[in-house]
């Protein structure tokens, strides 16, 4: 027998499905709704009450339900305006999800009736539909968020000491044999996965998006489905297909046996738009609980700013809905524990009417909240609107992804013209964007591969994208893929070739971990990973998107660890203040001084040579820098793009001497003396240190 439940007045805040060991209280927004109806659900999915919310409190529409426990599914009809052309699009025929769900019980099942209007209409989105479209949704699910955490705080790293892993959670363990549940949470902090990331030395993985997403129809239609996540629709509830019980307690563990191993969680969350589209797209949450309050519509209220290319923005302007994202952040840290997010398209966030503003609402908010204004935060500073590209443009606390320097590397060692000047500046931490307001020289977060473009390997592998797997007819992806295929278009068995593509990938891993800033990785390449020359794989949840264990290059990784402990060992590396040429108090010595190859200052018309090959940069800690921070006395870099060359060095101090420690063009950490001849295509650093003589 299906219970119904009593409800009383309940309470405005918070908002969402509160239990509190009695009951429940329900609590949501809608500013133009005429009337909310709570619609609750049995285990089945069937409909069993509909309780209309008996108090509002301002534009908080609110009710209690005593004696209901957690697991109970439930969701929204809304009743108001159904007036597209006044940007309203209210319609009780559909079942909408709460916006501060925790959980939700799957994916909308796609059907004509999730739209609010009719497709087959003349009138389109103008029209009216009728139709329930509770048999298709999902519901949302009341839960008890309360879990037991060990006693092993979070690592807490500042981004000086901070390299991250970029994963996602299916792509890492979809492909392994050996780990139980693949493809989950789980499996994701599982034993193998820890050993391999601690043996590897990151310290903070980066998770693709794991807020609840929606696989897009066109994609269904094709067989497809949105892999990567980027179409969220409930920013408060886990990815379910990632889960094995469906319990946000697997969520939670993951992320304390991270912890545990040492390694931070950031989350990449999406807030720039929703997975409803465009006024064609369907209502599932946000358009159907007040359209006009959440959405950032255009001069004409019927369409919406698409400045994410989406289908849709969010007004994060409107005090709720910039609360909605400021209560889910609060969520994920104070009660899934992670440690900090990567913003996806941060500069529409930044958005107001005016255009993108630095100190938006959002980045007011973020800014001020004693939460999140310890986490580590990364903004992704572009998106598709005009004046989008803002990089540099963030204010601290926030790193960016600094896409000039994965452009720039790629074209330095292949041998680009002219990229002697951009290498430097971003091997000294791209200070022309981020040296402004305080920020420190960890707010680029330098890359030369992300999940959006080539993978490392195949950066070495193609000349050309290959989407055709997709169903765009390969026109998805970017073109500017600055990549080389060493006269040879995808996989080859010759040796040389092969040798040649791999020194390309260990100066480039190279380059990222001697270069000031907070380095990413991307995951499967410290192992060769491949996507056949797919650079949008956006859509391939399967062994193309996945990583590839099974052709592990145990070579390649061991460089990778290698490279990544010498930046542990080496303060220079990770410093917080920019490196720009200035002489030091503490020994009269430059911080930074570039050298030709025959040991003379580079001169402007160094600079200017489109045909130079070689960087050499002698590095000290930065001027100022105080006692209390780590020292070190110098790193002399060598990145040459070119033939063999003799590089002469400064002389030392007694009892000093340069050893060099690190070359991509041998295997191991060689430790030998002297020898100043620089292999071809290769990155050398000598290190000075003390050398007693025989």
């Amino acid at each position: 027998m299906t219970r119904t439940f009593p409800v009383q007045a309940g309470q405005a805040y918070p908002l969402g499905a509160t239990f509190d060991g009695d009951g429940v209280n329900f609590a949501v927004f809608s500013e133009h709704a005429t009337r909310v109806t709570l619609c609750l659900f049995d285990e089945a999915g069937r409909e069993t009450q509909m309780v209309t919310m008996p108090e509002r409190d301002g534009h908080i529409w609110h009710g209690y339900i005593p004696g209901m426990r957690a697991g109970q599914q439930y969701g929204y009809r809304m009743h108001g305006p159904y007036r597209p052309a006044e940007g309203h699009r209210f319609n009780h025929n559909k079942l909408l999800i709460d916006p501060y769900a925790k959980r939700l019980t799957g994916h909308p099942k796609w059907h004509d009736a999730l739209f609010g209007y009719q497709a087959d209409h003349p009138d389109a989105d103008l029209s009216f539909d009728p139709r329930d479209s509770a048999p298709y949704m999902p519901r949302s699910v009341v839960v008890d968020p309360s879990f037991t955490w060990g006693r092993k705080p979070a690592p807490n790293l500042g981004l000086q000491d901070t390299i991250i892993y970029e994963a996602h959670v299916k792509g890492m363990t979809a492909g392994r044999k050996d780990i139980e549940n693949p493809g989950t949470y789980l499996a994701m902090a599982s034993d193998p996965m820890l050993d391999h990331l601690n043996k590897l030395g990151v310290t903070a993985v980066e998770l693709m998006p794991v807020q609840a997403f929606l696989d897009d129809k066109f994609l269904v239609d094709r067989g497809l489905t949105n892999y990567w996540g980027y179409m969220t629709y409930g920013f408060f509830a886990p990815e379910p297909r990632y889960m094995q019980t469906g319990e946000i307690a697997e969520f939670q563990q993951m992320v304390a046996r991270f912890h545990s191993a040492g390694i931070e969680v950031i989350l990449d969350v999406v807030y720039n738009h929703s997975a409803e589209g465009s006024e064609l797209g369907p209502t599932l949450a946000f358009r159907g609980l007040d359209n006009a309050s959440y959405y950032r519509l255009a001069d004409d209220p019927r369409y919406y700013a698409n400045d994410a290319g989406c289908g849709n923005t969010l007004n994060l302007d409107n005090p709720f809905a910039l609360r909605l994202v400021m209560d889910s952040l609060r969520y994920w840290v104070e009660v899934m524990h992670v440690d900090g997010f990567r913003f996806d398209l941060c500069s529409t966030l930044g958005r107001t009417k005016g255009g993108f503003d630095r100190d938006a609402p959002f980045f007011r908010a973020i800014r001020q909240d004693p939460v999140l204004n310890r986490c580590k935060l990364i903004a992704e500073p572009w998106d598709i609107g005009p004046g989008g590209y803002q990089l540099g443009a963030c204010p601290a606390p926030f790193a960016e992804w600094n896409d000039k320097y994965r452009d720039d590397t790629r074209r330095f060692w292949r041998g680009d013209a002219g990229l002697a000047a951009g290498m430097a500046a971003r091997l000294s931490g791209s200070a022309q964007f981020f040296d402004h307001d305080g920020r420190a020289a960890t707010s680029s977060v330098n890359f030369v591969t992300a999940h959006d473009g080539f993978t490392l390997s195949d950066t070495v592998s193609y000349a050309q994208k290959h989407n055709a797997a997709n169903g765009e007819d390969n026109r998805d992806g970017h073109s500017a893929n600055f990549s080389d295929n060493f006269g040879v278009e995808g996989a080859t068995d010759d040796a040389e070739i092969v040798a040649a593509r791999t020194r390309r990938r260990r100066n480039m891993i190279a380059t990222l971990l001697l270069s000031q800033g907070t380095p990413m990785l991307l995951a499967g390449d410290e192992i060769g990973n491949g996507q056949e020359g797919n650079n949008n794989a956006y859509c391939q949840d399967s062994p193309l998107g996945w990583i590839n264990w099974a052709a592990r290059d145990d070579a390649f990784f061991g460089f990778c660890q290698q490279a990544i402990a010498f930046r542990k060992a080496h303060p220079i590396l990770r410093q917080r203040r920019f490196l720009h040429s200035r002489s030091r108090l503490v020994d009269g010595e430059t911080d930074l001084f570039w050298r030709r190859e025959d040991g003379h200052a580079m001169s402007q018309s160094d600079w200017d040579d489109p045909a130079r090959k070689v960087l050499v940069a002698e590095l000290r800690m930065a001027s100022g820098t105080p006692e209390y921070v780590e020292r070190e006395g110098a790193l002399l870099v060598v990145l040459n793009t070119g033939d063999a060359v003799d590089v002469a060095v400064s002389d030392t101090p007694a009892g000093m001497a340069w050893v060099r420690g690190f070359d991509t063009a041998q295997d191991g950490m060689p430790r030998e003396l002297g020898n100043w001849t620089i292999a071809d295509n290769s990155v050398v650093v000598f290190v000075l240190a003390a050398f007693a003589s025989n």
